[in-house]
């Protein structure tokens, strides 16, 4: 994705991989573990579930756990690594966008019940895109959470790190986890901890009261959204980058935002830059992880009949800068014919 910064330049802003080539080394291998899911759709289910592992409708289910003892991001062979087909694809007129599609048969990765996927990428305006997730159980109850896994760094995705830029995150809890990734159950305020960005701040000034320990530091946690229970578009969070002048606006329908800063980043990218830890951030908008272990957990259980809807909407907006971040939300209107 390109953006315009203050002389007027186009700039990279996705950190990925090398372009065809390197998705193709990744397809063909697809049984390995992809580590990254650059600009991917995550699923069936985005993040971690303990264990790997589930009880629904008193029937237990096993899963693929591709991250031992747990599975991660749809298991070994989730939705980032799969053929999805292209349903429509309109590129002259205002709004160009495409619809893709996939169909999830019942056990895949350990999952119950067929599942019918589409994802709609839309321009709405310069610079504002539309990623709108929805899917159907055909058959059975399952739980679906889905994901778009994209990879910021607005100085441009060769300018280093990105621990200078400044981000708000419109989240008053947290949902900690353990040293495996997986939530203890908790959701905890942020204010007086080091994730608490209500305000704008530097990330780096926040990371320096994280926990030490043998991971690389760095963030890798949910945010539990204002109003986020509604699944109405609301503005989940702000960033803003000094290097360029470029800020973007991440809104969304989903109760929950993973942040992440790339701390195992170490890759080979576009250009052949390569890529190290904090090259970038993920907003990753969400259902809560591991939620089908956690009743207190807004539910991901999507039954037969019911049709999960999940929007993401980045906006790149020329108003945001260092000390002055204009609050706007994202509204999205888009007739698909």
């Amino acid at each position: 994705m390109l953006a315009s910064h203050m002389a007027s330049d186009l700039v990279s802003i996705i950190v990925a991989a090398t372009y065809l080539a390197s998705f193709l080394k990744i397809h063909k291998n697809s049984l390995q573990n992809d580590t990254q899911y650059f600009g991917a759709i995550v699923g069936r289910v985005v993040n971690r579930i303990g264990g790997a592992q589930f009880t629904l409708n008193g029937v237990h289910y096993k899963l693929d756990a591709n991250e031992k003892p747990n599975m991660l991001h749809g298991g070994r062979k989730g939705f980032s690594l799969l053929t999805w087909n292209v349903e429509k694809y309109v590129k002259d007129r205002a709004n160009p966008f495409i619809v893709l599609s996939y169909y999830s048969h019942d056990g895949e990765e350990g999952f119950p019940g067929n599942l019918l996927v589409r994802v709609t990428y839309a321009l709405l305006e310069p610079y504002k895109l539309s990623v709108i997730m929805e899917a159907e159980a055909l058959n059975k109850a399952t739980p679906v959470n889905l994901a778009q896994h994209s990879y910021w760094n607005l100085g441009g995705h060769n300018s280093g790190d990105v621990l200078s830029d400044t981000v708000q995150i419109f989240g008053l809890h947290y949902t900690p986890a353990n040293n495996q990734l997986i939530p203890t159950g908790e959701i905890l305020p942020v204010k007086g901890t080091p994730y608490d960005f209500l305000k704008p701040h530097k990330i780096q000034s926040q990371m320096k009261g994280l926990p030490r320990g043998g991971a690389p530091s760095g963030y890798n946690v949910n945010y539990a959204l204002d109003e986020g229970k509604d699944h109405k578009l609301k503005l989940a969070a702000i960033a803003y980058s000094k290097k360029t002048g470029i800020g973007m606006m991440i809104s969304t329908s989903a109760p929950g935002l993973q942040f992440y800063t790339a701390n195992y980043l170490n890759v080979t990218g576009k250009g052949g830059y390569v890529y190290q830890s904090h090259a970038a951030y993920c907003f990753e908008t969400q259902g809560f992880p591991d939620a089908v272990n956690h009743p207190n957990s807004p539910s991901t259980i999507v039954n037969p009949g019911d049709l999960y809807v999940h929007n993401i909407c980045p906006d790149l907006n020329q108003q945001i800068n260092e000390t002055h971040f204009h609050v706007k939300h994202c509204s999205v209107t888009l007739t698909i014919t």
